[in-house]
């Protein structure tokens, strides 16, 4: 039976605006098990960035409860956080959050300069293995201006997956990609899932996007209003594989 990683209960989030005391999060709760592939979608205000923002711990909600693979996360100091941040959660941004004048492998090694246990000749050779996950070993020496929007956004992937996270958040991870390159990266988001097992929390306000995940979140005003299983997912793949193709496809496809 598959383990569960991530149970929400009875979560919510409270901002206070002046006098106003706005609720981003309404008593919300799911579990997430390891192995799955799930989409969170809603429009913008729907609450999905303060959602990502609490299951990447970087903000506690104002009750209710968070575990991450049992732990309860509530119950952390800032230090621990950040611990548990680099030990357990992979993050990828829409805006790649690529040090521009750093290398793939520079930009790949980041995560591990904070693992006084792993060597510098350790460190390389995970960054490397990452970069080879993305189809991206012949890249390694270029900086961020010298590839395109959906090399930069497989060397966040690479960068994501290098200290091997139980989960992975992807925030629009395709927004700012045309939609061939996004489907690119869907296939891969696909690859990471079903190869290698990797649990994806992928948040999206596309249901095109939505359709290549396993199951499905919708938020709205705060609450989820629905939970579904997707009995008919689409392949990333096949659907590139039905599209005019330029180079950068045909090394992602290769």
């Amino acid at each position: 039976m598959d383990s569960i990683l991530v149970e929400i209960k009875n979560l919510s989030r409270e901002f206070k605006m002046g006098d106003e005391t706005v609720r981003a999060l309404n008593d919300i709760s799911f579990t997430i098990k390891s192995g799955e592939f799930i989409t969170i979608m809603g429009s913008s205000g729907s609450g999905k960035t303060t959602l990502l923002n609490i299951l990447g711990c970087l903000d506690k909600p104002t009750s209710g409860a968070y575990f991450l693979d049992r732990i309860n996360v509530g119950a952390l100091s800032k230090n621990e956080l950040a611990k548990l941040r680099n030990k357990k959660l992979g993050f990828i941004f829409q805006s790649y959050n690529l040090l521009a004048r750093t290398t793939a492998l520079e930009n790949v090694e980041l995560p591990l300069l904070y693992n006084s246990e792993i060597s510098s000749k350790e460190r390389r050779e995970k960054a490397m293995n990452a970069l080879e996950a993305v189809n991206l070993s012949d890249r390694i020496h270029y900086l961020p201006n010298q590839l395109s929007g959906g090399q930069q956004q497989r060397v966040a992937i690479a960068r994501a997956l290098v200290n091997d996270p139980i989960v992975i958040l992807a925030d629009e991870a395709t927004g700012n990609l045309d939609s061939r390159t996004s489907y690119g990266i869907m296939m891969l988001m696909q690859e990471l899932n079903a190869v290698h097992g990797k649990t994806i929390v992928f948040i999206t306000h596309e249901p095109d996007i939505a359709s290549f995940s396993k199951r499905t979140i919708l938020l709205r005003d705060g609450k989820v209003i629905n939970d579904t299983i997707n009995d008919r997912i689409r392949s990333a793949k096949t659907v590139l594989q039905n599209m005019p193709i330029n180079t950068e496809l045909a090394s992602i496809l290769k």
